[in-house]
């Protein structure tokens, strides 16, 4: 599976469009695991994904409402941020299931916080830090996705 680097937040934000563009294209539901420390990058990410949507907009980690909505032609894109959820259970409550619905992209925060109740992803984005920049790694079970992803960033 493909490792990105990225030096600066610029170069975050390029590879999210890149992804983003993939995900536009994908004709079916997308659930996305970001992974990462604190800082590593995870929303930062996702406001190049959204960009490649056409947000033009802020994009803010939901850590206190959960989840935010972006509504688009092509699809509705949630992205949740799960640091402060207490338990997974929890999610149950908010009615999770019916986010993951055809033609979403469900892109997750923290999604170990979920065990349990969240589906499976059908792609997994670890970040981590590298020096002064990030190492991004992309892992998917699908043949299909796989072979959409950009081979460097």
């Amino acid at each position: 599976m493909p490792n990105y680097n990225a030096a600066n937040e610029a170069e975050m934000v390029a590879l999210g469009e890149q992804l983003g563009g993939v995900f536009a294209q994908y004709p079916a539901a997308l659930t996305v695991h970001l992974l990462g420390d604190l800082g590593a990058g995870k929303t930062t990410l996702t406001r190049g994904i959204l960009r490649a949507f056409g947000h033009t907009g802020a994009v803010k980690s939901p850590t206190y409402t959960l989840v935010e909505a972006y509504e688009f032609v092509a699809r509705t894109v949630y992205h949740f941020d799960l640091y402060r959820l207490g338990d997974a259970e929890e999610l149950e409550y908010m009615g999770i299931r019916d986010y993951f619905s055809a033609n979403t992209l469900c892109l997750i925060e923290w999604p170990t916080r979920g065990e349990g109740v969240l589906p499976v992803p059908d792609l997994l984005i670890d970040i981590s830090v590298a020096g002064d920049g990030r190492s991004v790694d992309v892992r998917t079970g699908s043949a299909t996705i796989a072979a959409l992803l950009p081979a460097s960033a």
